[in-house]
């Protein structure tokens, strides 16, 4: 079995190791295959609470 780190292409929407495509096209690493799987998901979720922060801090 192959070994991390791991990381999800966004230009082919699948999961890579370490000799996958270009930095540019990707995000990670993570230490699992299926913390990759959930890049987007995950990205998504610290993006909506960095929001919340934001508007907690501006005072909205």
């Amino acid at each position: 079995m192959a070994t991390g780190p791991w990381f999800y292409c966004l230009k082919h929407h699948t999961v890579e190791g370490r000799d996958g495509c270009a930095e540019r096209h990707r995000l990670g690493p993570y230490e699992t295959p299926q913390d990759a799987e959930r890049a987007l998901s995950s990205v998504a979720e610290r993006e909506k609470q960095i929001t919340a922060e934001d508007r907690a801090w501006e005072g909205d």
